[in-house]
């Protein structure tokens, strides 16, 4: 189980820089093994998807296992980006958890309209981010199967 856990990239897309490194902090507190990458907008997070720009050399950004999608970020926001991943049929298998600060019930239900699969509003405590973390790994790695990474769906 180790050896799959430290196979998977998580990809967060947040425009604070505060909550990227209080993410990455929290991943290490919590002692997992994961590969975290950020991008800062949804922009930046379609171009990682789709090897545009900055990302073309694929190597620089592994398919992600699951992605942390704040919702309220410039350029392009969560909710967009969101929308466009999940009309992919390359992209749309792909875990996305929204951590945002919203509580608002529209966000909420919009998010899950959209195909999101767990809304996380973010904790204010670096302790409440690091249980949070370990909670997603526990039940995105070790509980929930993902498809594989190579798999390609045959139509016929």
């Amino acid at each position: 189980m180790d050896d799959v856990e430290k196979t998977i990239t998580i990809l967060m897309a947040d425009d604070d820089e505060d909550d990227r490194f209080m993410a990455k902090e929290a991943l290490q507190e919590a002692r997992l093994a994961n590969d975290l990458r950020f991008v800062v907008d949804g922009e930046e997070l379609m171009d990682y998807l789709y090897h545009r720009g900055k990302y073309s050399d694929g190597g620089s950004a592994p398919r992600p296992g699951l992605i942390l999608l704040d919702l309220n970020m410039p350029r392009k926001d969560g909710r967009e980006a969101l929308r466009e991943i999940k009309s992919d049929p390359d992209l749309r298998q792909i875990p996305i958890v929204v951590m945002t600060t919203s509580k608002a019930d529209e966000d909420i239900f919009r998010s899950y309209n959209l195909g999101v699969n767990s809304y996380i509003i973010k904790p204010v405590s670096f302790e409440g981010l690091v249980e949070v973390m370990k909670a997603l790994s526990i039940y995105w790695f070790k509980i929930v199967q993902l498809p594989a990474q190579d798999y390609v769906e045959t139509k016929g």
